[in-house]
């Protein structure tokens, strides 16, 4: 058993309360810089630029007051870190996490109701009244904003809006969401000690912080940004995006591409007829976060998106590349072609394989659970409790707010736990790999379509179920549970665990209604048709569509997609042994569950170039030389994100802004 490491550090109130406010913040700025400026993203990703553009900024700030005040520490540098850590717990929920898709996830099957896709008599009949609002009118004016709505001010435009039309169905989703979030907490939590203990994982999204954090707290923030690595990887991307931006406004000025299409230099037929999409980006900070990740990881992640495009080629020759009409009706935001189903399996037995890792760790936090607290002594045991039970308690809320509304025991149970096994996979893909950017390829319902098929659903279940995916369990891009790991690593010696529990759930529920709040404020003004939504728009009526075909005409997939997806079991559960019994092992296994993610198409050059300088370093030049470029490559991370924000802040004030990230 590995003993508890002592928390000491404790974090005042005044940086809880400015943590809170800075969230609260960027949650009601992030739609309008988003969604209507068209911004860089404030809060996009797992590694989100406003909060740490903020976190710098807040970092001189402490440093300078530091210096005319030494007798006063007006913030150390784990409070700095614990208010950024709030602000990234957070910001996803303003835009992909929640807000992007949530009210036209609602308003769809009303507002593109047609005579020819007939919605009004198959889809409409099967939603709750409770949740989903039930005046056309507001509706209405959601997609083209309210008459003269963008020359009102804000108390005027607020009274202008329906909003006992959207009372009730705020309140019933809130229910879902809250509870989802409640146990995603809890299992997360549950996890954590597991992945940070047993498995000492390395977490590369962190170590740009807490480098800031350590500098601030040993007095040696002018050495740190003094470093001449750091500042040599400062320079670059501060130098690429002020020459970018200046074009962006000024289009005499040059500029550096970015972006090369290499598609047009391969093939359309042949071995190499995967590569025909191939798109070479170039992102310094992303290329920073796969210097930092382990080179087994970076490696793998490049490795098997390559191979995976070869290997489309190499199936189209053989005979083997089936038409997408085998996977008959899909859910996955980007699953397109029958291949691609090779995640399922892979998902699957990924996370049987990090239970099996963890089923110690499990079988302590069970004993705890059911251990009296006054006969026992272990320094967790509480916290265990807490975890355990509170998992009990998240799961049977959200079975019986599926039950509430119509669908039976047996599919809600299945239903929920396909939603937690793919998001919990995600967040050790994201945690332990660095992904910033990550979306998945299959949907929980295409895992349960192919394992069980969809006629063990009834109509409402699929409808239901397909909606609740869209809302919270599949657009993963900005998903609060990777972040909610982030957190808790970061806080892992603060004084009061449960002050940290109960803080993280706290500034979800507000910033859950802060971002709603903000999102319809914005739609009423504007318009939805008026606002960058389109992918939202396309991607949920795309879910309505999917569900006429599944209740209709009950279509099936074709057998090659269960080949497919036994063949991905296959090959992870060849991985992962491998990855487990041999230390010499080159290749990681979460490598392959991001071989079809879209995510990949803008960042495996990132850490194929990460990946060859992290291996150069340690060929080379060894552990010394390793420290030293850590630095340069950390500058290419400060430098973006901090031409980011200050991109960001100058498209606030303009009608367009340039966006040094992608959206």
């Amino acid at each position: 058993m590995i003993e508890q490491r002592k928390r000491q550090t404790i974090i005042r109130p005044r940086a809880i309360f400015i943590g809170f406010c800075l969230a609260v913040l960027i949650c009601a700025v992030t739609p309008f810089n988003n969604v209507y400026r068209n911004a860089t993203p404030l809060g996009g990703g797992y590694f989100p630029l406003a909060p740490f553009y903020l976190l710098f900024w807040l970092t001189i700030i402490t440093a300078v007051l530091r210096k005319f005040f030494k007798a006063k520490t007006f913030l150390t540098g784990a409070e700095l870190i614990f208010t950024w850590g709030l602000m990234v717990l957070v910001s996803g929920i303003a835009y992909t996490g929640f807000a992007r898709t949530f009210f036209i996830n609602l308003t769809a099957p009303f507002y593109f109701s047609t005579f020819e896709n007939r919605w009004s008599t198959i889809i409409q009949p099967l939603l709750p009244a409770n949740l989903f609002p039930q005046d056309a009118a507001a509706i209405d004016m959601l997609y083209n904003g309210i008459e003269n709505g963008q020359d009102m001010g804000f108390f005027q435009l607020v009274s202008q809006i329906p909003w006992m039309t959207w009372l009730l169905p705020f309140l019933s989703w809130g229910v879902f969401v809250i509870a989802g979030y409640f146990l995603l907490l809890c299992m997360v939590h549950m996890v954590s000690r597991q992945a940070m203990e047993n498995e000492r994982m390395n977490f590369p999204l962190l170590i740009v912080p807490k480098m800031l954090q350590k500098a601030l707290d040993d007095k040696k923030l002018s050495r740190f940004f003094g470093n001449r690595f750091l500042l040599i990887g400062l320079s670059l991307p501060i130098c690429l995006h002020l020459l970018n931006g200046l074009n962006f406004y000024f289009p005499s000025v040059p500029q550096i591409n970015t972006l090369v299409l290499a598609g047009p230099y391969f093939p359309k037929q042949g071995v190499l007829a995967g590569f025909i999409k191939l798109k070479l980006y170039f992102y310094p900070a992303f290329i920073g976060f796969a210097f930092l990740a382990s080179k087994q990881v970076s490696f793998s992640f490049w490795f098997f998106y390559i191979l995976g495009a070869f290997m489309t080629g190499v199936l189209a020759i053989a005979g083997l590349s089936f038409p997408a009409s085998e996977l008959g009706t899909t859910f996955g935001p980007t699953l397109s072609n029958p291949e691609e189903t090779q995640m399922i399996g892979a998902f699957i037995v990924f996370a049987i394989f990090l239970v099996w890792l963890a089923r110690f760790h499990f079988k302590e936090v069970m004993v705890h659970a059911f251990t009296p607290t006054r006969s026992g002594n272990h320094p967790n045991l509480m916290e265990d409790k807490i975890i355990f039970w509170g998992s009990g308690v998240g799961f049977m809320a959200l079975v019986g707010w599926f039950l509430f509304h119509g669908i039976s025991l047996g599919q809600a149970v299945l239903l929920i736990i396909f939603f937690v096994l793919f998001t919990m996979v995600a967040v050790r893909v994201i945690c332990q790999g660095g992904i910033t950017y990550f979306t998945l390829t299959v949907a929980p319902l295409d895992a349960i379509n192919t394992i069980f098929g969809l006629k063990i659903f009834s109509s409402l279940a699929v409808t239901l179920g397909s909606i609740c995916q869209k809302v919270m369990f599949v657009d993963l891009r900005e998903s609060v549970a990777p972040s909610i790991l982030h957190f808790l690593r970061i806080n892992n010696r603060v004084k009061g665990p449960q002050m940290i529990f109960i803080t993280i759930f706290i500034a979800m529920v507000l910033c859950l209604f802060v971002s709603a709040v903000a999102m319809i404020v914005l739609c009423y003004k504007y318009g939805i048709r008026e606002l960058q939504l389109d992918w939202a728009t396309r991607t949920t009526v795309s879910v309505y569509n999917n569900i006429i075909p599944v209740i209709q005409n009950q279509i099936e997939q074709g057998d090659s997609i269960k080949y497919f997806a036994l063949a991905g079991a296959v090959i992870m559960g060849i991985l992962v042994t491998c990855y487990h019994r041999f230390y010499w092992w080159p290749l990681h296994p979460i490598g392959y569950l991001m071989l079809y993610s879209s995510a990949m198409k803008i960042l495996w050059l990132s850490f194929f170039i990460g990946w060859l300088f992290n291996a150069l370093c340690m060929r080379y030049g060894g552990i010394t030389l390793f420290k030293k470029m850590r630095f340069f490559f950390v500058g290419l991370i400060m430098g973006d994100f901090l031409m980011g924000g200050t991109w960001a802040l100058i498209g606030f004030f303009t009608e367009y802004g340039y966006q040094v990230l992608p959206i």
